[in-house]
């Protein structure tokens, strides 16, 4: 790197979901790994579980990526002094969605990325499986989208608007997509 170029900056990213249980446990631990460095994820809910579905944990592991130090917890710890500011905040369940959220300290960029939870399937272990695995999938292409923006040449509405179309591709679980 050269002497007068300055580090590239870290984002703050939190991904919220109503039980914080299964989808946005999936989107930390991904965007964590996938970010390379540029970015820390954390993940919260407005009615927190209070543990990490299981099948989510086995899903990250098969695929390598972290598990550990995920928790269920409330979106509380992140609307609070001390805590981190953050500078994007994903809802990926239509109910968080449609909740009043708190306000967040630093005004992130703020968009919906719906898709089914996993943890709703019910029937045989394959089946279940087979949710979180698509789950995962769907955030994943999500993520890497958002991890290759051109932060730096995009302008806060050209910014806004990516991160709605973002929301809007494949296994949307609700056609709004529209900034939370």
């Amino acid at each position: 790197m050269p002497n007068n170029a300055t580090p590239e900056r870290i984002f703050n990213v939190l991904f919220l979901c109503t039980g914080n249980s299964a989808r946005s446990i999936l989107a930390e631990s991904i965007l964590n790994k996938d970010g390379a460095g540029r970015f820390h994820a954390y993940s919260a809910g407005s009615q927190p579980k209070g543990a990490v579905n299981p099948l989510a944990i086995k899903m990250l592991a098969s695929f390598d990526y972290p598990t550990e130090g995920l928790r269920s917890r409330a979106w509380d710890e992140f609307a609070g002094p001390g805590a981190p500011v953050m500078d994007f905040v994903f809802t990926v369940c239509d109910n968080a969605a449609g909740e009043a959220c708190p306000v967040w300290p630093g005004q992130p960029m703020t968009a919906h990325w719906g898709i089914e939870d996993p943890a709703a399937v019910e029937g045989p272990e394959i089946a279940r499986q087979s949710a979180f695995v698509t789950a995962f999938r769907y955030l994943r292409n999500r993520i890497a989208i958002f991890a290759a923006l051109p932060f730096a040449s995009l302008d806060k509405s050209a910014l806004r608007t990516r991160l709605v179309e973002i929301g809007q591709s494949e296994g949307a679980s609700s056609p709004r997509g529209s900034a939370a």
